[in-house]
C-alpha cells in the first residue's frame, strides 16, 4: 500500500496556526521546525546586543526587534525567528506580524541550532535586499562570525574575538566583549 506524501504547508497557513501555538515554529518553504527554548546566557546576549543597537540606532527610523518577531525571507519562502534584527522602515511598531527586510540580522548559536545558523540561515538572508550585516554570536564562547555586504554587493565573513570590535551598519563599532557582558564567559 502507497503512503499518500503530506502537501507542503502554505506560507498563509503557516502564519494563521502559528498564532495558536504554544511553542514556535519557523517555516522553511513549505516545512515547519519547532524553536528550542533559550539559555540563561543566550538570553542575556540578546538583551546586551538588543540595549547595544538601541542606543547606536537612536534617533534613526531603525528600530531594534528581539527574538519573538517573524522575518519572512520571500525569496526562499521562509520564516524565521531571528535573535535580534535591526529594521529600518515604518517609525512605529504596528500589529504587523511579519518583517519583510532587515538591515541587520542575527543569531546567537546553541549546540542544535549552530549548523542551520551557519549555513540555511546564511544562505537565505543573504537574499534579503536591505540586508548589510549577518552575525553569528557563539553563545559558549566570546567569538562573532560576522558577514558583511560591501559596497559592490559581495559577502565577506570575518571571525572576530574579544578583543575585535564589529561594525555596525550605518551606527559605530560594537566591541565584541561588550555582548557577553552579565554572562559567565564575560570577558
Amino acid at each position: 500500500m502507497a503512503h499518500a506524501l503530506q502537501s507542503p504547508l502554505r506560507l498563509f497557513d503557516y502564519l494563521e496556526q502559528e498564532d495558536a501555538r504554544p511553542v514556535r515554529h519557523e517555516f522553511v518553504d513549505g516545512s515547519i521546525h519547532a524553536m528550542t527554548g533559550g539559555t540563561l546566557r543566550h538570553n542575556r546576549i540578546a538583551l546586551n546586543l538588543s540595549r547595544l543597537l538601541e542606543d547606536r540606532f537612536e534617533g534613526t527610523p531603525c528600530q531594534v526587534f528581539v527574538n519573538d518577531v517573524k522575518l519572512h525571507v520571500e525569496a526562499v519562502n521562509s520564516v524565521y525567528y531571528p535573535a535580534v534584527l535591526v529594521y529600518c522602515g515604518s517609525a512605529t511598531a504596528g500589529g504587523d506580524k511579519l518583517i519583510r527586510d532587515a538591515l541587520l540580522v542575527i543569531e546567537i548559536t546553541s549546540t542544535s541550532s549552530e549548523g542551520v545558523d551557519r549555513r540555511e540561515k546564511r544562505m537565505a538572508y543573504r537574499k534579503l535586499p536591505g540586508l548589510q550585516a549577518y552575525w553569528v554570536v557563539d553563545q559558549s564562547e566570546p567569538s562573532v562570525e560576522a558577514h558583511t555586504r560591501d559596497a559592490g554587493g559581495a559577502w565577506l565573513m570575518r571571525s572576530l574575538g574579544p578583543a575585535d570590535a564589529l561594525a555596525v551598519p550605518d551606527a559605530a563599532e560594537l566591541p565584541v566583549a561588550s555582548l557577553y557582558k552579565g554572562t559567565d564567559i564575560s570577558v
